[in-house]
């Protein structure tokens, strides 16, 4: 007959809900994963299977009673981990929507706004497009399961213990800042060709004030707009990868000193 002492099973429970609290946090937060098309029970299933899968490649977890007060403020600290860890990579798909806002004002679709599933709002038609875009991307290059290899790498880099974290604010409020520089930099070609043609616009209607510009503005910009659009499609990828890289190092970076 097989008996089990309450220390085993203590040590089994930690063991295991310890890493699945930091695996179901992250998978709640960071994409693809966070899609309003997957279901609760689909995340909890999925995030059982990997628990299952790297729970016996651990590192050693300190024998802590799951119900105490100390283990609950570690499952606490892992919750705090896996959401930081997600809102690292949701933070480059922020960048992509902002981008898509700012060429959807420029050329003067701010009003043209689609029903969007992943945010449950109302977002521009070129935000959606743009997101969708950089999300394929993403899958197309496995980024899915990169994130769950950075994941699993964090186990190593930030071991489950009663330490406290080493990390700092400032690293969230740096990575917040590449919601604004990389959204600038994607939207640039855009707002640019957008902002010449309004100076052309502009002179020509100090030029000929008989002309409506009302009237021939208003296509114009939307037609360039696009047409720059498609042109800039094709040298997306590159930054794009950039930024998913870079949303895959600040993973392990918010709880590292800089």
């Amino acid at each position: 007959m097989i008996s089990l002492t309450t220390a085993e099973l203590n040590a089994w429970l930690a063991a295991f809900f310890f890493p699945l609290a930091r695996i179901l946090a992250l998978l709640v937060a960071a994409p693809p994963f966070n899609n309003v098309g997957l279901s609760a029970q689909v995340r909890l299933v999925l995030g059982l299977t990997i628990a299952i899968a790297v729970t016996p490649a651990l590192p050693a977890i300190p024998a802590v009673v799951p119900a105490s007060g100390l283990g609950l403020l570690i499952l606490a600290q892992q919750m705090i981990i896996g959401y930081a860890m997600g809102l690292a990579m949701r933070l480059v798909f922020a960048a992509v929507d902002l981008a898509g806002t700012l060429i959807s004002n420029q050329m003067g679709l701010g009003f043209a706004t689609a029903y969007d599933p992943q945010s449950a709002s109302q977002t521009g038609v070129i935000s959606e497009f743009l997101g969708l875009l950089a999300l394929l991307i993403f899958m197309a290059i496995n980024g899915h399961l990169m994130v769950i290899a950075t994941l699993v790498q964090s186990f190593t880099a930030l071991p489950i213990g009663t330490s406290a974290l080493n990390g700092s604010w400032l690293n969230l409020a740096n990575a917040g800042g590449l919601v604004f520089s990389a959204g600038v930099l994607l939207s640039l070609p855009v707002v640019v060709a957008l902002l010449i043609t309004n100076i052309a616009l502009g002179v020509l209607g100090r030029v000929a004030p008989q002309l409506n510009l009302m009237a021939i503005g208003f296509p114009i910009t939307i037609i360039l707009g696009f047409a720059t659009l498609l042109i800039s499609l094709s040298h997306l990828s590159a930054p794009l990868q950039q930024m998913f890289e870079h949303g895959l190092q600040s993973m392990l970076g918010f709880f590292v000193l800089r």
